[in-house]
C-alpha cells in the first residue's frame, strides 16, 4: 500500500519557484486551492523574467496586446497564468488567473468582468472581487505597471 500523498503539479512548480529564490512578490502567484486547473484559455505574449533581481522589470505582455476595456491571459513566471485587465489607456490591473473555486483558468476580461469558464464565477476586472459565485473569494492581485509599451511585473 502506497502511503505517500501525491504532489500536484502546482505544488511542485511552487516548490521549484521557491527553490530558485525568485523575488518574494512572485511566489504569491502560486495557488493553494488544492485542485489542478481544469479549464484552459489561449494565452498571449508573455515572457519569464531573466537576469538578477536588480535587472529590468519582467515583461508580461505588450500594452497593445491588451485591449482597452478588456484584457488578456498571459504566461507569468514559473508557469503561472496571469489575467491582465486594461481599465483605461494607461491603467492596468492583474490577477492570478486561477479561479479560487476549483482551480480553473479564468477567461479574458470583457465588459469589466472576468469569468471562469468552468462554473461561471465572475470577478470584477478593476478589483478582482467576486461578482457572482460559486467562488466565495476573489482573485489574488499581482503587482503590475505600464512601462513604456509593456505591462511589467512590479
Amino acid at each position: 500500500m502506497n502511503t505517500e500523498s501525491p504532489v500536484s503539479r502546482r505544488a511542485a512548480l511552487c516548490g521549484i519557484v521557491v527553490a530558485l529564490a525568485v523575488p518574494s512578490g512572485l511566489v504569491t502567484a502560486c495557488s493553494s486551492s488544492g485542485s489542478p486547473s481544469t479549464g484552459s484559455t489561449p494565452t498571449k505574449g508573455g515572457s519569464t523574467p531573466t537576469g538578477s533581481a536588480g535587472s529590468s522589470p519582467a515583461k508580461l505582455v505588450a500594452l497593445a496586446d491588451v485591449p482597452e476595456g478588456g484584457g488578456a491571459v498571459v504566461d507569468g513566471p514559473g508557469g503561472t497564468k496571469i489575467v491582465v485587465a486594461r481599465l483605461s489607456a494607461t491603467e492596468v490591473k492583474a490577477y492570478d488567473a486561477t479561479c479560487p473555486h476549483q482551480g480553473s483558468t479564468v477567461g479574458e476580461p470583457s465588459g469589466g468582468t472576468i469569468t471562469c469558464p468552468s462554473h461561471g464565477s465572475q470577478f470584477g476586472a478593476s478589483d478582482g472581487k467576486v461578482k457572482k459565485g460559486p467562488a466565495t473569494s476573489g482573485l489574488r492581485a499581482v503587482g503590475v505597471r505600464v512601462d513604456g509599451d509593456q505591462v511589467v511585473l512590479t
